[in-house]
């Protein structure tokens, strides 16, 4: 990588679209080793601590990473460092969840420690939910209903977080507008919705209310 590729990306002088792609593609390749360490280094170190306490877990709030170890652990499932995996990731997003293979943090999306323990979080509560509910996947109202939970759940539509990071300076019902919204961007990836967000919104629409009010395995949600 040359000085003056980063100061023409930086400053959007001589560098058209099919540029820019090609930067984002060789920086992301040239830092893909630091960018996998920095990622495991996050994940190792909220395995054990989890520090953040945002979501009431029982009598007092706990570390949502780990709580939720514990809350796989309780339907029988197993999350390590083995089955949560930092990779690139070329789609815009932060991570997933595939019930073969465990969890995925996208290293070269996911900006800061607090942005991966969203992440885990996230889809920790898709594989509580997929041993605790038997959950179809291939059902869109399903994964619906799990991506309402995961948003709610994880913390990731807190407030400063909506406002900071996303832009987004609503106060009145922010945490519910923030959680349509991305679970409607998710299902909206559903083979069944081929990135219709309209058709989206409406599977959302119809599962909201219930999947919305339902913390476990929490005991309440600080909103």
């Amino acid at each position: 990588m040359t000085w003056f590729r980063h100061l023409a990306y930086a400053t959007g002088y001589g560098m058209d679209s099919a540029s820019e792609a090609e930067y984002r593609r060789d920086v992301g390749e040239y830092y893909a080793d630091s960018m996998c360490k920095r990622c495991e280094d996050h994940r190792d170190w909220l395995l054990k601590h989890s520090t953040h306490m945002r979501i009431r877990t029982g009598d007092t709030s706990g570390p949502i990473v780990r709580f939720m170890m514990d809350q796989v652990r309780e339907v029988n499932g197993d999350l390590s460092d083995d089955s949560i995996r930092c990779m690139p990731c070329a789609k815009d997003q932060a991570g997933g969840f595939h019930p073969r293979y465990g969890i995925l943090l996208c290293q070269n999306k996911l900006r800061d420690r607090g942005h991966v323990e969203d992440t885990m979080a996230h889809e920790m509560v898709h594989a509580y939910d997929h041993l605790r509910f038997q959950v179809d996947w291939d059902n869109p109202k399903h994964l619906a209903c799990s991506e309402i939970r995961a948003s709610t759940l994880s913390g990731e539509c807190r407030p400063w977080q909506e406002w900071t990071v996303r832009g987004q300076w609503k106060f009145l019902r922010h945490m519910e507008q923030c959680v349509r919204r991305r679970a409607t961007i998710s299902v909206s990836g559903h083979p069944k919705c081929k990135g219709d967000l309209e058709a989206a919104s409406k599977i959302v629409d119809q599962v909201f209310d219930s999947c919305y009010k339902d913390t476990r395995p929490f005991r309440e949600v600080y909103r």
